[in-house]
Parts: structure tokens; C-alpha cells; sequence
């Protein structure tokens, strides 16, 4: 017989309430939900009156993306033996994973799709850290995927195009609208804007073919470098 162990539900919306109480209730009947909050201020007494083994929280309580953060971080902080498993419908806002996974969860459902079964639940009472359902597991399977390709064409890119750091730089810089001027002024360019204005011409002539490389600008030598990889726009940050 599976062990016992008590549960705390916290969520906002009544209808996903009474759904994930009927899910415990047929497919984790292990499981006693000792009580349920609709938003941080009804938890805390909770706690106090008799502690979880696990709490299940919704990520976006009152529409905030940071309570759920907050209050994961602080349970871990003042309870680190409960286990947290976050419940969320924050598809698109992957920094908010990152967040909560830094704040101590233990594992991750997402909303959308399937919903919570036995084995997300079982699995972190187990002692398994990193629990997501299927459909985050199949974005970061989609994400890593996407990160080896492109890491593998720059560096192709790096090699056929002879690219080096100071190319990166300078185009890094352009891309987030940096002047000459103003690139000659970072301490990682150690170059004059004549020299960089060499360096452009250098780029576009190795980064085009020889048909195309009458009137290339600046917006279309960046795009280019983007096309080829050598530009990561989801990680671009000036230097100093």
C-alpha cells in the first residue's frame, strides 16, 4: 500500500480547486488534502495549524507572476522538507520557471494540455527533483534541441567566415544600435571608428557573396550575421 501524506492545495480559481481536489480524490487516494488557500494571507495559518508534506501551488495567484515565486521561496526557506510542486497555465513565460526552480520547487505541471496525474505527484513525493508533465518536458526537449542547432551553426559560422571576437563585438554592438562612435568608446574595442568602418566593410565582404555586396548597410549586415547564428538575439547584452 502506498504511504500516506498530507497535501496543501493553494489556487485562486474555483473550478481548477474542484478539479484538482476530484483528481486527488480518484488517482492518489494516498493523498489528504488537509486544506486548500486562494491566495497567500489563507495559507500561512495553514501552515501553522499542521504541516503539509506537499503543497501544491498555482504560480499565478491573483493574476501575479511573482507571489507564487515569493511564497515558494520562503516555504523552502521556513519548511525546507515540504515538498513544493508548481502548478501553472505559464506557457510562454519561461523565466518564470527558471524562477520558481531557483526558488526551491520541486517540480513543475503545466495547466495546459494534460492535466496533473499520479506520477507528477508520486514522483516528487519520492524525492525527485525537476518533475514537469508532458507538455513542459516537450518544450525543453524542443528548447534544448533548438539551442544544440544553433550553438552548432555559430560555430560552423565562426570557422567558414573567420569570424573573430572583435567581429562578434562589433556586430553584437550594432544589433543593439550602437553607433561607431560609441562601439570605439567600449573598453573591449580597442579601435578607432576608422578602423571600424574597415572592419564593416571586411565583415560584409566575407559574410556576402560578391554579387550582393553593393550597398549593404548596416540593418542587413546585422540580419545577416542573425541568419548565420553569430548573433544570438535572445542573449544580447552591451559591454561596458
Amino acid at each position: 500500500m502506498d504511504t500516506k501524506f498530507n497535501v496543501i492545495i493553494v489556487e485562486d480559481a474555483k473550478l481548477e480547486l474542484k478539479g484538482t481536489e476530484e483528481i486527488f480524490r480518484s488517482e492518489i487516494p494516498e493523498a489528504c488534502i488537509i486544506g486548500t488557500a486562494s491566495n497567500e494571507s489563507e495559507l500561512w495559518p495553514l501552515m501553522d495549524k499542521q504541516l503539509p508534506d506537499l503543497l501544491l501551488l498555482d504560480l499565478g495567484l491573483g493574476g501575479s507572476t511573482t507571489v507564487g515565486v515569493e511564497i515558494c521561496s520562503k516555504m523552502k526557506r521556513l519548511y525546507k522538507d515540504v515538498k513544493v510542486l508548481i502548478f501553472t497555465g505559464e506557457l510562454l513565460n519561461e523565466k518564470l520557471w527558471v524562477d520558481v526552480l531557483d526558488a526551491g520547487a520541486d517540480g513543475i505541471v503545466l495547466k495546459t494540455g494534460e492535466l496533473l496525474t499520479k506520477h507528477e505527484i508520486r514522483n516528487v513525493m519520492s524525492g525527485k527533483r525537476f518533475v514537469f508533465n508532458q507538455p513542459i518536458l516537450e518544450k525543453i526537449v524542443r528548447r534544448f534541441r533548438d539551442e544544440v542547432l544553433r550553438e552548432h551553426s555559430y560555430r560552423r559560422s565562426v570557422i567558414e567566415y573567420d569570424i573573430d571576437r572583435y567581429d562578434e563585438c562589433f556586430l553584437k554592438h550594432l544589433a543593439l544600435g550602437y553607433t561607431k562612435e560609441m562601439i570605439a568608446n567600449l573598453k573591449s574595442m580597442p579601435f578607432g571608428v576608422k578602423s571600424l568602418e574597415k572592419r564593416q566593410a571586411d565583415l560584409v565582404s566575407r559574410l556576402f557573396p560578391e554579387s550582393e555586396q553593393r550597398g549593404i548597410n548596416v540593418t542587413r549586415l546585422v540580419v545577416r550575421a542573425i541568419e548565420l547564428h553569430l548573433i544570438n538575439v535572445e542573449n544580447l547584452e552591451a559591454d561596458e
